[in-house]
């Protein structure tokens, strides 16, 4: 059977991830979707990207900067209105009070109706990928930080006015149970995963299609010709 799709375009979207390249890859086709139709789209990014590169003379600092430059051209494509950066450094990202107090703090300013992050319980993608422990405590943060960090006034009490998300969307999931159809914004996609050159150097026509074979593999399990697929949590 196909579908159920998740048709709403919020208000406001806050989409939580790791790396600079992590929102793009991930659900690059819904943002840029949402934007095109009104919403406010905004990303935050956890982590600096610093360790992005196997190559031992990559100096970290420098990698870490054209990775922020990259993320600020692909958000351009997607039409993602503003961008926050908590700065952390790669693989130490920790799910305890700074990270989830950071990301409360946020959800209360901006007042999302969405919130998409990294669904942290997905870890072992077959024999040959193990999720990105960056990608799993991100995940697991921006749970916290919706339920019951955000909603609740006795936690953080010294951040803005609590605030309940309505929606929460993990993407990475293996157990996929709505899908966004993006087959009219597949292509900003592309070209946002694509400004993330230091990532896939000069593979971009493969990357390109890539990113439209992964989607119209969703589509094929969703009933639409492009599609991301995620794990619905309705909280409200």
């Amino acid at each position: 059977m196909a579908g159920p799709f998740f048709d709403e375009i919020p208000d406001v979207a806050l989409a939580i991830y790791a790396h600079p390249d992590d929102a793009e890859v991930a659900a690059g086709g819904t943002l840029a979707l949402w934007a095109a139709n009104g919403s406010a789209v905004n990303v935050c990014v956890c982590a600096q990207g610093d360790k992005g590169s196997l190559d031992p003379a990559v100096v970290p600092a420098e990698l870490a900067s054209l990775r922020k430059a990259e993320s600020v051209r692909a958000g351009a494509v997607l039409g993602v209105r503003r961008r926050f950066w908590l700065d952390h450094p790669d693989g130490e990202l920790e799910d305890g009070l700074e990270l989830r107090g950071q990301l409360v703090s946020l959800i209360r300013d901006l007042r999302p109706d969405v919130v998409l992050a990294p669904d942290p319980t997905a870890v072992f993608f077959g024999q040959t990928y193990i999720n990105h422990r960056d990608h799993r405590v991100t995940g697991w943060a921006a749970i916290d930080a919706v339920v019951p960090g955000a909603a609740n006034p006795h936690y953080f009490p010294g951040a803005q006015p609590a605030h309940s998300v309505g929606t929460l969307l993990l993407s990475g999931t293996l157990e996929p149970d709505v899908w966004v159809d993006v087959t009219t914004s597949i292509e900003a996609k592309a070209q946002a995963v694509v400004c993330h050159a230091s990532q896939i150097g000069d593979g971009g026509d493969l990357v390109m299609r890539s990113v439209r074979s992964r989607a119209a593999d969703a589509g094929k399990r969703a009933g639409t010709r492009f599609a991301e697929g995620f794990r619905h949590v309705i909280l409200a």
